[in-house]
């Protein structure tokens, strides 16, 4: 179940559904999966949850809704994605300690905000300022903010911090983004952002400021390039979760786990477009190149 659109998800799926085949779940032998999409609208998850406990199922797997799920008081175990901080969402007291009847994977690795912002100065050494676009609801921003800061700090840059928790404050961020164009722009990575990523990453275009992240979709999207968590590993070993509790264990006894493998993916249709050139050791290192 998740609050996103079916085609935004087909590929993290598949990779779902590779890991579980790898445990040896068969779809339509040993497993059915029911799948419930709310075309981006959060409201619809208490409907949606409802429907599956009418079939009913033993188990759902959450993604992009896991605070939504948690406050329904659901029978029956959840596992979940969760792209922000667990424990600054309240569905854990620590990542070893899930809470109620849910555990899952976070893709927040907070401390690579620095490294991105040391991969744009790689990219371009005169960089002086940069604009960071983020939303404060997401869990765990003021963990990736404060860490971008004190990256910012050490490299001598200046920070503009655009908050944008909804349409209106991305307008408003925007045009004030336009009024004092940035040398580049720190996009945090959420279900806010990837919405709204075209808007963003135009905007940043528009003033010729290269845009970095931390998910691959970003950098297909428009993004110079990206830094963070290969998100198809992650769906995989989510397959872990639902293995170890369909075979009994309680959630409560799943770790929460992070990322632990990454990915450096470059746009250089963006850095030609930008008239910037990605230095050879750079280049050396992607994992993907856009060309």
């Amino acid at each position: 179940m998740t609050a996103q659109r079916a085609d935004s998800l087909a590929f993290y799926l598949e990779a779902f559904r590779g890991g579980l085949a790898a445990r040896g779940y068969e779809i339509g032998r040993n497993l059915v999966i029911e799948y419930r999409y709310g075309d981006d609208s959060i409201e619809r998850v208490p409907e949606l949850a409802a429907e599956l406990m009418r079939i009913p199922v033993e188990l759902i797997v959450v993604q992009g809704a896991a605070l939504a799920v948690s406050k329904l008081g659901l029978p029956v175990p959840v596992v979940y994605t969760l792209s922000g901080d667990p424990v600054s969402a309240g569905l854990a007291d620590s990542l070893s300690r899930p809470r109620g009847n849910m555990t899952g994977m976070s893709f927040m690795a907070a401390e690579l905000n620095a490294k991105r912002l040391e991969l744009l100065r790689d990219i371009n050494p005169d960089l002086r300022r940069v604009a960071l676009v983020a939303n404060p609801q997401h869990s765990g921003e003021h963990l990736e903010r404060a860490n971008a800061q004190q990256a910012a700090q050490d490299l001598g840059l200046e920070l503009d911090y655009y908050p944008t928790r909804s349409k209106n404050e991305l307008a408003n961020a925007m045009a004030a983004m336009l009024a004092r164009p940035p040398q580049a722009v720190s996009l945090f990575a959420d279900g806010f952002a990837i919405q709204n990523r075209q808007t963003i990453i135009d905007a940043a275009m528009s003033c010729r400021a290269p845009v970095i992240s931390g998910w691959s979709i970003f950098a297909r999207s428009g993004a110079i390039c990206t830094y963070g968590p290969r998100l198809e590993a992650s769906y995989r070993r989510l397959a872990y979760f639902v293995d170890r509790v369909l075979k009994g264990a309680r959630p409560t006894d799943l770790p929460i786990e992070q990322p632990t493998d990454f990915e450096f993916v470059v746009n250089l249709q963006t850095a030609k477009a930008l008239s910037l050139t990605i230095p050879p050791r750079l280049l050396a290192s992607a994992d993907e190149l856009i060309e």
